[in-house]
């Protein structure tokens, strides 16, 4: 990999390995050597494995974590900070359980239970003082963080995403029958946006909180109207994205949201207008790279750099390509050995970072195309992360069943 040093393990140490062969010792008879493996007590044998290191022992020998969440007992497959402070986590997993907690010490504040399948998402209210939990089943748990009481409650179709409003206690939904739902909390009161049945596989607020971005399955993107109820925008068709989207994300005014899909293509669409105004793709010729082929190379996650006219999506083969916002070309194309699952960029710099199949965090200058560093520790894939306003610190879930929290330190700091 470009820029990385690897890491080599000696299993053996230094120590020389001779072998004695006696010469005079004849070939042995295969029934003989039958009779002599039933001697063998195999179970023994396999527990008997001191003095040899396995892959996971030897990942754990580096952990470059400040912190370790361990109350999960299954894969943890979401986090998010508080957007207050920063100061407290929450994680969804496999154990049908989210955790809100401390990043500097692990403490936890309030375990959400109740739920009857995997904690796919866990997000904190603008102002921080309400937690939602949605699992894989769509039941959907609002909670007081400083209470620590179950406030709402609400049973949905299967459950895509989970999403608050950016300055209002209001809580929208996507779910698998093509459903967007939107609630004020805790009082209940539901509006639904209602589009063919498809899954709403994506969704986000927009900035002035009164339009939501939505992705489905067929590849349509819809701008919905909040208060009016209808979807002011739809694009679909030649422009459209030709497989389901998998992710999407806004620029920091609202005008621009990028879309990212299975057919391999990152669309950007003009909030306003509802118009298709670029296409990223790592293909040079587009119709190629819409042919079916293609979509093994999922499109995986997308993001804006706040100070930078750039862009950056990241693909399930392992690339994260850096593009120009203004002329689609693709600046840089930083290979991983396996695929990313998540990227975030700072909130202030060039500086994007990706969460990856490896179980390592990696931080990478988009000025550059350079490696900045790499953090390990995780001995499973990284199946979601966030970093903190100041980008000092990450916060990762694995499939470990852990969580951790990485002090991100750089020398420009």
């Amino acid at each position: 990999m470009d820029n990385m040093q690897e890491n080599t393990i000696d299993l053996y140490g230094d120590e020389e390995i001779i072998e004695v062969i006696d010469l005079n010792e004849m070939e042995p008879d295969p029934d003989d050597l039958a009779d002599d493996l039933e001697d063998v007590d195999f179970e023994d044998a396999a527990d008997d494995d001191e003095g040899w290191e396995t892959d996971n022992e030897m990942e754990e020998d580096q952990d470059d974590s400040e912190l370790t969440f361990t109350k999960h007992t299954g894969s943890v497959f979401c986090v998010s900070l508080d957007p207050a402070t920063n100061s407290m986590a929450v994680t969804g997993g496999e154990d049908d359980k989210a955790y809100v907690w401390r990043v500097s010490n692990g403490e936890v504040l309030l375990e959400c239970t109740g739920h009857k399948d995997s904690v796919t998402c866990a997000v904190f209210s603008h102002d921080s003082s309400m937690v939602a939990t949605g699992d894989m089943s769509g039941m959907i748990k609002v909670w007081k963080v400083e209470t620590k009481e179950e406030v709402w409650s609400f049973e949905v179709g299967d459950l895509e995403w989970l999403e608050w409003h950016p300055c209002a206690p209001v809580l929208l939904a996507g779910t698998d029958n093509g459903n967007v739902w939107m609630w004020k909390i805790p009082s209940g009161d539901c509006k639904t946006f209602q589009s063919s049945a498809c899954q709403a596989t994506s969704g986000k607020v927009l900035p002035d909180g009164k339009r939501a971005v939505v992705g489905y399955e067929d590849g349509t993107v819809r701008v919905w109207d909040l208060k009016q109820g209808n979807a002011a925008h739809v694009i679909k068709g030649q422009d459209g994205h030709r497989g389901a989207l998998t992710c999407l994300a806004c620029n920091k005014d609202g005008s621009l949201v990028l879309t990212g899909s299975v057919d391999g293509f990152a669309k950007l669409v003009n909030t306003a207008t509802g118009k298709v105004v670029g296409a990223f793709s790592l293909e040079s010729g587009k119709a190629k790279a819409q042919t079916e082929e293609n979509q093994s190379n999922s499109v995986e996650s997308v993001g804006f750099c706040n100070i930078l006219p750039l862009v950056a999506v990241a693909y399930l083969d392992g690339t994260l390509a850096i593009y120009d916002l203004g002329t689609q070309v693709l600046r840089h194309r930083c290979s991983h050995e396996a695929g990313i699952v998540h990227l975030q960029w700072e909130e202030s710099s060039s500086v994007v970072s990706t969460g990856c199949l490896d179980g390592a965090l990696r931080l990478w200058d988009a000025r550059s195309g350079g490696i900045v560093s790499e953090y390990r520790g995780h001995t499973a894939e990284i199946l979601n992360f966030t970093i903190n306003r100041e980008a000092s610190l990450a916060v990762t879930a694995s499939g470990d069943k852990q969580a951790k929290v990485f002090c991100l330190q750089r020398p420009d700091r």
